[in-house]
């Protein structure tokens, strides 16, 4: 990622500008059950699987021609000499005849591959790892690959974006970053379009935590080292999975019959980060009650100091987020802003990145319900101070279509969040509120685009929205002020 996005702050009629983080498609498909791959025949004609998804913005981001339903990832990891070894099963479903097929893999050494249990080949292409099965795999049949691995890991660099993935630290390490960071540590589909359920097996050396995303499994202790586990059941992008490593203070409770697990490094002094996220029930209660019900089986955060990450991200049911948002005071805001993800970009994923608004739209937007809520001010007033007051390069930029290169600028956050006020005024609280609740609950646990989301703001609403998301997504003019339509 390239740097952080900003947020305008309210108080004293001034526009304030200050550091916030990045918060941060296919419908998920079912895990596949394993089912042998056919000879080839002479009525078929098998082909490689394409080495990208072909997303616009980043057309060699993942891979074509198979659907994951389920990852096993078993990792060991050394921080005295930053070493990383593993084994990742992929459980998939061949959606073309397939003579090969892809994964992305950055930068780890492979020794050994397996397909339905039998051995494979294997080749690189940079960070493709691509894969030639014993036989071929035929179009919508199940197959499983397993891949042995190992190396030193290192982070992405992407030219725009700046870094993203698994970074050493001084206790431990962590791997986090959007638009790509899950290759640096394991095999995989790496793009949204593509959800899974994700197990996690993470051995490091006693005394040190290793958390990941979903419910907590328990941890063993052998030889010097600890097995912590980890499980996602609910259909997760590659990018959101995480992996941290170090020494924390852990709280550990249960609300609403799911587990609560904060962690918070123990390099940052116990006080404002820690009493941030022990809000996180909190807020998600409140947004549970304006977006529809909490869309994961677990509930957390994840405080983290390193001089790399200046930002927060949205790691589905456990945001990590850089200790520096808590230096001048407890921050709720940023808790509401990763927190609302879990509905809008975790729950409901991207199709493609040109739509990044529809999760950071909402997530700006959830900022300004929730201080309303708590009575700092209203969300009338954040669009208002903004409509007047942001950088013309906002109206420039459209953020329905940003450019990959300003996907993450202020007007994908600042507008899009704007672009929903927008709508409530347009079409008035109940019907609004009716959307969001049903765009949640419709395309939960799948994926999204934007014009599916203006379909059903117009059925919904039952009014035609075409002018207005125009003008506030796509326009590069400054749109006239919103009115009830």
């Amino acid at each position: 990622m390239r740097g952080t996005r900003h947020r305008l702050r309210m108080g004293a009629g001034l526009l304030v500008t200050g550091a916030l983080a990045l918060s941060g498609c296919d419908s998920a498909a079912p895990e596949a059950a394993p089912s042998p791959s056919a000879s080839p025949t002479p009525s078929r004609a098998f082909t490689a699987g394409a080495d990208g998804v072909g997303d616009p913005y980043f057309p060699t981001y993942g891979n074509g021609g198979y659907d994951v339903g389920q990852y096993t990832v078993k990792v060991r990891y050394d921080p005295a000499k930053d070493e990383l070894t593993g084994t990742t099963t992929v459980r998939a479903t061949a959606t073309a005849d397939l003579s090969t097929f892809n994964l992305d893999l950055a930068g780890l050494t492979v020794s050994a591959v397996t397909v339905d249990g039998a051995p494979a080949t294997h080749s690189r292409k940079r960070n493709e790892l691509v894969i030639k099965p014993a036989s071929g795999l035929i179009n919508g049949n199940g197959f499983v690959a397993e891949i042995t691995y190992a190396g030193k890991p290192k982070p992405l660099k992407n030219e725009t974006l700046g870094e993203g993935g698994f970074v050493h630290t001084t206790d431990g390490a962590i791997a986090l970053g959007q638009p790509e960071s899950a290759s640096t540590w394991f095999p995989v589909n790496d793009h949204p379009s593509d959800k899974a359920t994700y197990d996690f097996e993470v051995t490091v050396p006693d005394g040190l935590t290793a958390i990941s995303n979903g419910v907590p499994g328990g941890k063993a202790s052998t030889g010097g080292w600890t097995t912590w586990k980890w499980s996602e059941k609910s259909p997760m992008a590659s990018y959101l999975s995480t992996l941290v490593i170090g020494k924390f203070r852990i709280t550990t409770a249960t609300h609403k019959g799911r587990p609560v697990y904060n962690a918070v490094t123990t390099t940052v002094a116990k006080g404002n980060a820690d009493a941030s996220i022990a809000q996180t029930v909190k807020v998600a209660d409140y947004l549970e009650s304006v977006f529809g019900p909490y869309p994961f089986a677990a509930y957390g955060g994840v405080v983290i100091s390193d001089s790399r990450i200046s930002y927060a991200l949205e790691t589905q049911s456990r945001p990590v987020y850089a200790a520096s948002f808590f230096r001048q005071g407890v921050d709720t805001e940023v808790v509401a802003h990763e927190l609302a993800h879990q509905w809008f970009g975790d729950s409901v994923a991207l199709a493609k990145w040109e739509d990044i608004w529809l999760n950071e739209g909402f997530a700006t937007y959830a900022e300004w319900l929730w201080a309303e809520h708590t009575k700092a001010y209203t969300a009338k007033a954040a669009f208002d101070i903004r409509y007047a007051q942001v950088p013309a390069q906002v109206w420039k930029t459209p953020p329905g279509k940003p450019g990959a290169e300003q996907l993450f600028s202020e007007s994908v956050y600042q507008r899009g969040g704007m672009t929903l006020h927008a709508l409530r005024v347009a079409v008035g609280d109940k019907a609004f509120f009716e959307i969001v609740k049903t765009w949640a609950a419709e395309k939960r646990d799948s994926t999204a685009t934007t014009a599916e989301f203006v379909a059903l703001a117009e059925r919904v609403s039952g009014k035609q929205l075409d002018a207005l998301f125009d003008a506030w997504l796509y326009g590069t003019k400054k749109p006239a002020a919103p009115k009830r339509l």
